[in-house]
């Protein structure tokens, strides 16, 4: 009996020291991600598996081209994953499928997406959006099928969850998430 306590005892340590290292690595540094839906074709699918990096926007600003998972502005139970194309200050303009971004010092710039879209992705809409303070514009790649921030608006700073890091699943397509160069 003395011996069958001791195992038990022995068990309730290790499952108390397992849950004090992961319950602050999930819940402060990083989370898993479930993608649901086509927006982010052809470089996330539906059923990937992501690790999102929660700590990195504690330490700096998220970035031009980075993939992140926020909540919804019009209903914060529910997450999306969306790419970062214009941020805090810019002047963003969609016109005739091309995505231009103008920044405070009125540089203006074409995005060159062909690194992350297909080939026969447009970007439809003519829109012209002036970012305030902690205002990020985000788009779907997949742009046909992408309910994104030319419909929803601008995205605050305080919806978003963090950066996407890590595609986990499905294993063949294992690998750690970079951020296009413009």
């Amino acid at each position: 009996m003395k011996n069958f306590l001791y195992f038990i005892w022995d068990i309730l340590k290790l499952a108390i020291i397992a849950l004090a290292i992961v319950i602050p690595v999930r819940y402060f540094l990083f989370q898993p991600f479930l993608v649901r839906g086509q927006s982010m074709e052809p470089g996330f699918e539906n059923g990937d598996y992501l690790i999102v990096d929660e700590i990195s926007y504690h330490l700096r600003d998220p970035q031009r081209g980075e993939v992140i998972v926020f909540k919804y502005p019009e209903d914060p139970s529910q997450r999306f994953i969306k790419r970062i194309i214009g941020l805090p200050g810019e002047t963003v303009d969609i016109k005739d499928g091309k995505i231009a971004v103008t920044d405070g010092q009125n540089q203006s710039e074409v995005l060159d997406e062909s690194n992350y879209l297909s080939s026969v992705a447009k970007t439809f809409g003519d829109v012209h959006l002036v970012l305030g303070e902690n205002q990020y514009f985000v788009l779907g790649d997949n742009r046909d099928f992408s309910f994104d921030s030319r419909r929803f608006g601008l995205l605050p700073r305080q919806n978003i969850i963090g950066r996407v890091f890590l595609r986990a699943w499905p294993l063949a397509n294992f690998a750690k998430i970079a951020i296009p160069s413009y």
